[in-house]
């Protein structure tokens, strides 16, 4: 991998980027609630040259569930909806060169530039297990304490964060990963379930309206976890929580892996970047803020009221003709679990 001292930082810019909004800490109300039967789904469209398209309109689509035409009740740009970030980032033996420098670079950003009312990060690094350094929180003193404490694992983690569980054990099961391991998908199960997902104890109010997301940086390599990438997946679209992953990787290890860092993104509504140079790690993050303050939110109650926990399959497609012509490229999560609503 080879030697930055930027990485952390960009991370904190990205922060400061999308947690400078100055608001009440009383969220706004919404429509949006998980306990009604009204389901949300953000998406963004980008043309050919990767320039996000903010005019759309809601007769210029349609929208599906398992190919039934729904009816729209809600259609809006979002740019300033409050948000709920996890920073999780992988802390095995190949990040044993860069760490030190990152976290010199981050202190800059988070003591004169971050400040924050209203959205919320979290600090989880993870190897064989991932580590609750920093729970949500719109403290950034609190986040660069944290980030003081994220240390390499050689083998054992050096931090002080707790380890987050989650995941059953027992006989005939999986055991715990080994210390110097890494379990990436057991810590993206572990992000939205135990973090992100709503509701999951005193968060802040309105957690439902929160957009939620994790920004993971990793090689993709996994060795040892637990669970399935497809569970981890199936995790963040229960919590609907979009994964954006960058892929950093250090040659003399076992290089990246795209294909694993693609899919997750994508099966999410999310994205993958694969920095090559500092500036390519800059762009990536700069995106990612773009991408999260550049939404459009659509609600809808699905005319399939059974409640049975099944997949629901969403398709969103263009039907202004002219808007056909320029192909443009919708990004969403793919779909929802139909639970039974909350009481």
């Amino acid at each position: 991998m080879r030697s930055t001292a930027t990485i952390l930082s960009i991370i904190f810019f990205l922060l400061c980027g999308i947690i400078t909004h100055h608001v009440t800490t009383q969220d706004q109300d919404d429509v949006i609630r998980v306990e009604t039967d009204l389901t949300n789904l953000f998406f963004t469209a980008t043309n050919k040259e990767h320039r996000f398209i903010t005019t759309l309109k809601e007769q210029d689509l349609r929208l599906t569930e398992d190919g039934v035409a729904q009816t729209i009740l809600k259609f809006q740009r979002e740019t300033d909806r409050p948000l709920s970030i996890a920073f999780l980032i992988d802390v095995s033996v190949s990040e044993e060169r860069t760490l030190p420098q990152e976290k010199a670079a981050a202190r800059t950003f988070i003591e004169t530039i971050i400040q924050s009312s209203k959205d919320q990060a979290a600090i989880i690094p993870f190897t064989g297990s991932a580590f609750l350094e920093q729970d949500l929180t719109r403290d950034v003193l609190s986040i660069y304490r944290a980030l003081e404490r994220v240390e390499v694992a050689m083998p054992a983690y050096l931090g002080s964060g707790r380890p987050i569980s989650g995941i059953a054990s027992g006989p005939g099961m999986k055991a715990t990963p080994r210390e110097g391991t890494t379990a990436i998908w057991d810590a993206v199960a572990l992000t939205a379930s135990e973090v992100l997902f709503p509701n999951q104890g005193n968060k802040g109010q309105n957690q439902n309206q929160r957009r939620r997301a994790i920004i993971l940086l990793t090689d993709g390599v996994d060795t040892t976890s637990r669970v399935l990438r497809s569970e981890a997946i199936n995790r963040a679209l229960e919590a609907e929580t979009v994964i954006y992953a960058i892929g950093i990787g250090d040659s003399k290890y076992e290089g990246i892996d795209r294909d694993a860092l693609n899919a997750v993104a994508a099966s999410t509504g999310g994205r993958a970047f694969f920095p090559k140079r500092e500036a390519d790690l800059k762009d990536a993050f700069s995106e990612i803020e773009q991408e999260l303050r550049s939404q459009y939110l659509i609600a809808y109650s699905s005319t399939n009221k059974r409640r049975d926990g099944s997949f629901r399959q969403m398709r969103i497609e263009i039907t202004n003709l002219e808007l056909q012509k320029e192909k443009l490229k919708l990004r969403y999560r793919p779909g929802y679990f139909a639970k039974p609503l909350s009481k």
